[in-house]
């Protein structure tokens, strides 16, 4: 059972070709949505299956939903077994920023009851990095059925849950850069700002300037000031679309502070329906 959320190049090199060991490239560039597999067809971890955000990691969005919805429990865990996951295979997730879409899998599949998850510190440069193998084939495999042990429905928030666990006090993060939470700039979504009352924590923050993880030890001195005295299940995380947010709650699992929640539809989500509040400029 693995316990920390985060593995290192050269453990997970340790189990290459390990059958209960199941490694999943996690790549996907917003603006370029192809270059993901791409970027896989000519290098991945040995063994590696893909995942694309859109298609696997989300379901296509209906009127009023945000640009990366959650697929169905049972979609997703039809997904899980095509890659040969089961109930004892511990999954890898990785891609090349800096666990910015590993993370959405890790989250889901604790999500869905599945904890022997991890993503790999640094993701594909570290491995690169170590001098490891890459491969261009894509594997074979034989399929899976996976059953969820528990669906951690509480785990989700809805936009209109936001409203109640902002005046009750619950901590909104939003994850996004600073430009586009105080509606500087907003380069993918049609309109710009931030959820009135959440503050801005960006997921860069959780990482050092090589792309790694900040050590358990500072990640929780300052996560603990953000929470401001708060339970860590009083956190519910945002971003655009529901994707980096999941960084913060890897990055809270990295510092020994679980049960965040997900605002799912996130800030793209939000914007949907003109009736809910936008502000502009920094958290007051």
């Amino acid at each position: 059972m693995q316990t920390n959320p985060l593995i290192e190049a050269q453990s997970l090199a340790q189990h290459l070709g390990d059958p209960d060991w199941v490694i999943i490239d996690c790549r996907f560039t917003l603006t370029e949505p192809t270059a993901g597999h791409a970027a896989y067809s000519q290098s991945h971890i040995p063994g590696a299956r893909y995942a694309d955000l859109d298609r696997d990691l989300a379901r296509r969005p209906e009127p009023g939903d945000g640009r990366h919805p959650l697929p169905s429990v049972a979609e997703f865990a039809a997904r899980l077994g095509d890659w040969g996951i089961g109930e004892g295979s511990t999954v890898v997730a990785y891609d090349d920023a800096s666990g910015a879409i590993a993370a959405r899998l890790w989250w889901m599949l604790r999500w869905l009851g599945h904890d022997r998850s991890v993503v790999l510190n640094g993701g594909f440069g570290a491995w690169m990095a170590a001098n490891l193998p890459t491969e261009t084939d894509v594997p074979r495999w034989e399929p899976a059925r996976f059953v969820p042990r528990r669906v951690a429905s509480d785990a989700v928030v809805s936009a209109a849950e936001i409203p109640g666990i902002v005046a009750a006090g619950g901590l909104l993060v939003d994850a996004r850069a600073g430009p586009r939470y105080r509606g500087e700039q907003e380069p993918i979504d049609p309109v710009a700002g931030h959820v009135p009352g959440a503050v801005n924590r960006p997921f860069s923050e959780n990482i050092t300037t090589a792309g790694r993880f900040r050590d358990a030890a500072n990640l929780s001195t300052d996560l603990r000031e953000l929470l401001a005295g708060r339970d860590a299940g009083d956190v519910v995380a945002m971003c655009g679309s529901g994707v980096t947010a999941c960084h913060l709650l890897l990055a809270m699992a990295v510092a020994g502070l679980e049960d965040g929640k997900l605002y799912a539809g996130s800030w793209s989500e939000w914007i949907r329906d003109p009736r809910r509040p936008v502000r502009t400029g920094p958290a007051p």
